[in-house]
């Protein structure tokens, strides 16, 4: 399995909030918020890490050009006005096979990302596996469509009667990269818009029930996401 981690954002709102290091090397119970995505992945199969980080980040330049790994670890520096455009400067390193992309603030349980992992290795049918989670702190969800068979049928802005919400993670195949590529291509920008995108190319996409996942975009953030880890 390839990963992907998206650490190209500049975290301004933690740094307007009083803290001093950049988003990724911020610690939860002692461990950068990168370098713990980078073990999980480790620790679940992984064949390459591919991240990009923003060009004015260069503390964490310098953390993961010092990082020595197992597998190959392929590093994009360059600032992106969005996730999806993060996306595709690093689509080259994701077309051999499944893949997972995620965030750098996207935290979870290690024991959930294992199942969901797992889960999407053995399914033969799904072009995409979306992790999804009913737990909303966030201040602009996007609520994910499913069917009976957790089939997604939509990504909405508004619950429009959803009981789930994008968990930020998300494992496709190849044939989304073209989706993908169509999207920049016309002047698309957002991974919402990727993601409808990719449900009106007919994609078979599956959502993977988590039972918390949260993000950190506030200092507040850390101190939940420290205690939601110790739960």
């Amino acid at each position: 399995m390839n990963y992907a981690i998206i650490a190209a954002g500049e975290g301004s709102r933690l740094a307007q909030e009083g803290v001093a290091l950049p988003k990724p090397l911020v610690k939860l119970n002692g461990k950068e918020m990168i370098r713990r995505l980078i073990d999980i992945f480790l620790a679940n199969d992984a064949s390459s890490i591919s991240i990009i980080v923003n060009e004015q980040m260069t503390q964490v330049q310098e953390y993961v050009s010092g990082l020595k790994l197992d597998v190959p670890l392929n590093i994009v520096v360059k600032s992106t006005p969005s996730s999806m455009h993060s996306f595709f400067e690093l689509r080259d390193f994701l077309r051999d096979g499944k893949f997972c992309l995620t965030t750098v603030d996207t935290i979870f349980k290690e024991e959930e990302f294992s199942k969901y992992i797992q889960a999407f290795i053995a399914d033969k049918d799904a072009d995409g596996m979306m992790a999804v989670t009913d737990y909303i702190d966030d201040e602009k969800p996007l609520y994910v469509g499913v069917d009976n068979d957790m089939k997604i049928t939509g990504f909405l802005d508004s619950s429009d009667n959803c009981k789930y919400i994008s968990g930020g993670i998300y494992g496709l195949t190849p044939k989304a990269i073209k989706t993908l590529e169509d999207c920049l291509n016309t002047g698309q920008s957002r991974m919402r818009n990727f993601q409808r995108q990719l449900v009106s190319d007919k994609l078979n996409l599956k959502a993977f029930p988590f039972a918390k996942i949260v993000d950190v975009d506030h200092a507040e953030d850390i101190i939940k996401a420290e205690q939601f880890l110790k739960s």
